[in-house]
């Protein structure tokens, strides 16, 4: 989730390990209301035969990180926004592997995949942003969205751009900071619940480089401070890692992550 290039605050040492934590808090972004996504072609795979929609009734927000247009328009990403204890960038770019496959089409991506799981358990899933070309939303619209809906969990999607020395996955809980203080204990039971059936369902170490046993906790991301309902960001890999990025460029291996966020998302709801 750390940003580069054009219109970005770049990550300044370690301690931001997840730079502004991709988040995209909206304003007048384009894509500020839920969306219906198109399903990648890999197939899900979803429910079982024979097996009972398990989530049946359950609202689930997944907010992919950045944009495909964030870059060509910081007018919009570098507004910014209030987050709870302090103002920040309504968005970011987003970081990219060494070949060149961004974060934003990864997120997006992962997001689909995941989507499909869900639904095909029954839950009612919503995105918080359209498609990959637009801009934002900003971090502070992604909350509102999940909000409105009354979510019974939110999962934003990112990948890291730490040292390349650096490997493995992070979930990132919220601290309380105002209006969230409410849903950092059950934010924390997601956490958890997602960390490990990540790690089992993909293989993947946690982060060697920041958090602890694969679980962070931050109180300078607007998507959790701003958030009223349960929500947790997952760093996926780091994508600046060269055995990371090829994991995270196979699409058969995202359908792998989308499999198990969906475990620990319906390990957390059931």
């Amino acid at each position: 989730m750390r940003v580069f290039g054009a219109a970005v605050l770049l990550c300044a040492g370690t301690a931001l390990a997840a730079c502004g934590g991709d988040e995209g808090n909206g304003g007048s972004s384009p894509a500020a209301t839920p969306a219906t996504s198109t399903v990648p072609s890999a197939a899900p795979s979803g429910t079982p035969p024979g097996t009972a929609p398990s989530l049946r009734g359950k609202t689930i927000v997944i907010d992919p990180g950045h944009n495909g247009g964030n870059e060509a328009h910081p007018e919009v990403i570098n507004k910014k926004v209030f987050i709870g204890n302090g103002y920040k960038p309504c968005n970011t770019t987003g970081t990219s592997t060494a070949q060149g496959y961004p974060e934003h089409a990864f997120t997006w991506d992962v997001a689909n995949r995941l989507a499909a799981v869900l639904r095909a358990q029954g839950a009612r899933v919503s995105l918080t942003r359209r498609n990959d070309t637009g801009v934002g939303p900003c971090v502070t619209t992604r909350a509102e969205i999940a909000n409105g809906l009354r979510a019974d969990a939110v999962v934003s999607i990112h990948a890291d751009g730490a040292e390349p020395s650096g490997h493995g996955f992070h979930v990132i809980e919220p601290e309380p900071v105002g209006k969230n203080a409410g849903i950092v204990q059950p934010s924390g039971r997601l956490g958890a619940a997602l960390r490990d059936a990540y790690r089992s369902g993909t293989g993947m170490p946690p982060a060697t480089y920041v958090g602890r046993d694969g679980l962070d906790r931050r109180d300078d991301l607007g998507g959790l401070n701003m958030s009223t309902v349960p929500a947790v960001f997952i760093e996926c890999g780091n994508m600046r890692n060269a055995g990371d990025a090829a994991k995270m460029s196979s699409a058969a291996f995202r359908q792998r992550m989308a499999d198990a966020m969906a475990s620990g998302v319906g390990a957390f709801l059931r």
